[in-house]
């Protein structure tokens, strides 16, 4: 039978529960049992698409095209597993099944109501869409004490119940600080926080402690006493360089043997960290180092771009270079100067995806920066949308070239399908209901031969996500083509660009997709690879 380990987070929000469940799937994984990652998310949006990465991270897209939380990133990321619409739920998805049942008279005319409608909902979804796996780990979103969190935490202690102790782990994630002016560790917030789940009628199994540092025999002796929790199963995640050094350090820690202990069963293989500590040992052996300037404009938030941050720091352990990331925001760069200021020092250039008019001419200068001075750059989704901007601009008679994202214009190069091909319905966008209106997931592109791009994949057809509204208006394509640029990847139909580059330039390259939603440590994206390893070769020529 499935086992179900839930994970659950107390005294502040950030602890780290997203690396925790990843990295106990894949110590799991290594014992060769077949696992599931699922993210359960308190918030009342139906789905983050419409949430501002400035607030709540980036925006993770899976293969069949769900808009999910950032943690599904780190699941792919640690595991391999390729998440899917039915791995991430929110409040909001939750109640919204909730009121359809209603209206359509499936609860007989019964009150409805938190328990046992939605608390149902709940584990209907925790239970769908399994296939023989050996494990399911659930993360449950928010803190403790959250009022938001109630129904997820209330319907997990329901499935205690009828699935058995020996069928599910709680495993409860805390904070252990560490107090400089006493010089001692506090226990107290890990003690309150327990108890906070006790009154919501859970007893964690398993509790994982996070420290700046490791705690004394006796500190954890007395967490054991105070939450009810075996000696054994107290254990210390103690604070890492790296976030792919938590598997080992949980292994260390031997958690896995603990779930086991649990579960009352042994795993079927030994586990085998090489990977993961060749990975890691990489880290700290970079023969060189390059400064890339990530051009964006949600600089408040390190979470915003996490999927291209650790994209990019795959690339560089692989090719051996250090990355140091400048963070330009796009608005400072008003005009050639400014660009010459904040970009002269930046071995590569990068404009990331992103929404709206803000900052806008601020990416577009930087790229031409990039062009004339011949940095390589790499721009994603809406940085390749907006390359192609500057790229008419620079064509006698459109220098008004623009998006219809941002108004009305009279050269949109860049345009909703049904603002420039004719009878046609899909990608209509309904302007007062935005969410989940987007091309996304996995698409199909084809590659021209002997272009930059081909040579990166090797391989004419290839397979990666999207998640945007526009495309690049197919009617300028000649003309852009004509003057340098080149469309060296297109949809199999030949009617939606994918790949933009430039023969005049030694490393200039735009996709419509989000590679980096599919790098991993041990398989780093090509075009991250073929970036960095360019940008510094680039820089040794210098």
């Amino acid at each position: 039978m499935t086992k179900f380990i839930f994970i659950t987070g107390g005294v502040v929000s950030s602890l780290g529960k997203g690396i925790a469940s990843s990295s106990i799937a894949c110590l799991l994984q290594e014992s060769n049992f077949k696992v599931r990652i699922r993210k359960l998310d308190p918030y009342l949006n139906i789905d983050p698409g419409t949430m501002s990465p400035s607030q709540h991270g980036e925006v993770f897209v899976t293969d069949d095209g769900a808009e999910t939380d950032m943690d599904l990133g780190h699941y792919e990321r640690f595991t391999g597993i390729i998440s899917k619409k039915s791995d991430n739920i929110t409040t909001g998805k939750i109640y919204s099944e909730v009121l359809k049942k209603e209206r359509r008279g499936i609860y007989l005319g019964s009150t409805v109501q938190v328990i046992p409608h939605v608390t149902d909902e709940i584990k209907h979804f925790i239970k769908a869409d399994l296939n023989k796996e050996d494990f399911v780990i659930c993360e449950i979103g928010g803190t403790v004490g959250d009022i938001e969190s109630l129904p997820f935490l209330e319907a997990i202690r329901q499935l205690r119940n009828e699935l058995d102790r020996e069928n599910t782990c709680f495993i409860h994630l805390t904070l252990i600080p560490f107090i400089n002016a006493s010089n001692e560790f506090k226990t107290k917030p890990t003690q309150h926080s327990v108890k906070e789940l006790l009154s919501v009628g859970i007893q964690p199994d398993i509790l994982l402690c996070r420290t700046p540092k490791s705690i004394s025999k006796q500190s954890k002796q007395k967490i054991s006493l105070f939450c009810n929790i075996p000696f054994e199963s107290v254990i210390m995640a103690v604070d890492v360089n790296s976030i792919y050094q938590v598997p080992e350090s949980l292994h260390k820690e031997q958690i896995e043997k603990r779930i086991f202990s649990h579960f009352k069963i042994k795993p079927k293989q030994k586990i085998d960290l090489k990977s993961w500590k060749k990975f890691n040992k990489k880290i700290n052996k970079a023969k060189g180092e390059i400064e890339i300037a990530l051009v964006g404009k949600y600089q408040n938030s390190s979470e915003s771009y996490k999927s291209l941050n650790e994209a990019l720091f795959h690339s560089g352990v692989f090719n051996d270079v250090k990355i140091n990331l400048k963070w330009i925001d796009s608005t400072s760069l008003k005009n050639s100067s400014y660009c010459k200021d904040l970009l002269s020092l930046a071995d590569a250039i990068l404009v990331p995806g992103g929404f709206g008019k803000r900052g806008v001419e601020g990416k577009i200068n930087a790229i031409k920066f990039a062009k004339v001075n011949n940095k390589p750059f790499l721009g994603i989704c809406f940085g390749m949308q907006l390359a192609v901007i500057e790229a008419m601009r620079c064509i006698k008679g459109y220098e008004d070239a623009s998006s219809s994202e941002f108004g009305k214009c009279k050269t949109p190069v860049i345009a909703l399908i049904n603002e420039w091909q004719k009878n046609t319905k899909i990608h209509k966008v309904d302007k007062k209901n935005l969410g989940g209106s987007m091309r996304l997931g996995s698409y199909n592109s084809i590659l021209k031969k002997n272009t930059k791009i081909f040579k990166i994949y090797n391989k004419v057809n290839i397979t990666e996500r999207h998640r945007h509204r526009y495309e690049v208006n197919k009617n300028y394509i000649s003309i852009l083509e004509e003057n340098g640029t080149i469309f060296s990847g297109m949809s199999p139909d030949k009617k939606l660009a994918e790949v933009l580059e430039r023969s005049d330039h030694p490393w200039f390259v735009g996709v419509q997709y989000h590679p980096e939603l599919k790098s991993t440590p041990f398989k780093p994206h090509p075009i991250f690879n073929s970036f960095i390893k360019s940008t510094y070769f680039l820089k040794k020529e210098l």
